[in-house]
């Protein structure tokens, strides 16, 4: 249970924003978020799960993404999960796995991106410009995946 640190973040890492919660801004942590309340705005994060309860309005960025609940915005993360009670209104862009579970709702485009879009490190929680942010979302071409069709260009 709490054998390998590496790939496991430990409890004290960890942040919730319980269902009695509601945040309007820009959230960054170099842990993990755990949301069950309300978020509006961009989320940064190593790793983002979205509760049953949880709501978020905006951008999210992570190296893992998990959602049980509802996400409004762009999802950027290397291995995303669209939980069965997930529901996605948004693009995601993924760049290891993508997962989505029977009963997945989801209303966007799917890009697989080429390696780690990812700038996460320790200290990057508070340099990020602007100006990064919109030429990492302008490049690059564009894969589009659907329930009625395999894969177009």
């Amino acid at each position: 249970m709490f054998g390998d640190k590496k790939n496991k973040l430990r409890d004290s890492e960890r942040s919730l924003i319980s269902e009695t919660v509601s945040i309007e801004g820009t959230i960054n942590s170099s842990g993990a978020i755990d949301v069950a309340g309300l978020i509006k705005g961009p989320v940064i994060s190593k790793e983002i799960v979205i509760r049953e309860t949880g709501s978020i309005t905006g951008s999210i960025e992570g190296d893992r993404v998990e959602i049980h609940g509802h996400m409004d915005g762009k999802i950027m993360g290397d291995d995303v999960i669209i939980g069965s009670t997930g529901t996605v209104k948004g693009d995601i862009e993924f760049s290891n796995n993508l997962k989505t579970e029977n009963g997945a709702d989801i209303d966007g485009y799917i890009k697989k991106t080429q390696g780690s879009k990812s700038k996460l490190t320790t200290d990057f929680l508070f340099s990020k410009s602007k100006d990064e942010k919109k030429s990492n979302e302008s490049s690059g071409s564009e894969t589009v995946v659907n329930k009625d069709s395999e894969v177009l260009a």
